[in-house]
């Protein structure tokens, strides 16, 4: 398994692995993405921006996350523990449906906590829709305390939001 910075070309085969974990998430009756998110325009500004990052295993592109320090006004409405603002957020981690149970998740977790540290920055933020159990209990499993919830989309309910320190 490869970890790297995505690239241009990379693009058609990132959006096979959402279009996969849509897939999934709706089979699990989770409606946090659709059809229309993530998009090819949103993961085109994330590779451009050099934030994106994909798995490779067997020469195949399996996973995608972006980590950026971009976050949404709604999270000011959070109480977050770091408040040195020295923080990493994570975005849009997928993992193709067929390799849900195989850490892929957890690897690319590790990953961004793992750029934290080599940024000199303390913390992980992000959030997931309320009915996504398996990231909710995913992310509590690793170490991320939720500290609050936020609305994010029209006609959405809650996203929960999470925090990790990592120094």
């Amino acid at each position: 398994m490869i970890i790297r910075k995505a690239n241009k070309n990379d693009l058609a085969n990132i959006m096979k692995v959402y279009l996969s974990c849509v897939n999934g998430m709706i089979k699990h009756g989770i409606t946090q993405w659709d059809k229309k998110y993530p998009n090819t325009k949103i993961i085109e500004q994330d590779i451009i921006a050099k934030t994106y990052y994909v798995v490779i295993e067997n020469d195949i592109i399996i996973a995608g996350i972006n980590i950026d320090q971009k976050q949404d006004p709604a999270y000011l409405n959070i109480k977050w523990k770091d408040t040195s603002n020295k923080f990493l957020v994570i975005h849009r981690l997928a993992v193709q449906y067929k390799s849900w149970k195989k850490n892929i998740g957890k690897s690319l977790m590790k990953f961004a906590e793992e750029l934290v540290l080599k940024k000199h920055l303390k913390s992980i933020r992000l959030d997931t829709y309320n009915d996504n159990n398996k990231a909710i209990k995913f992310y509590k499993q690793l170490g991320y305390k939720q500290l609050g919830y936020i609305y994010l989309k029209p006609n959405k309910n809650e996203y929960y939001c999470f925090e990790k320190i990592i120094v």
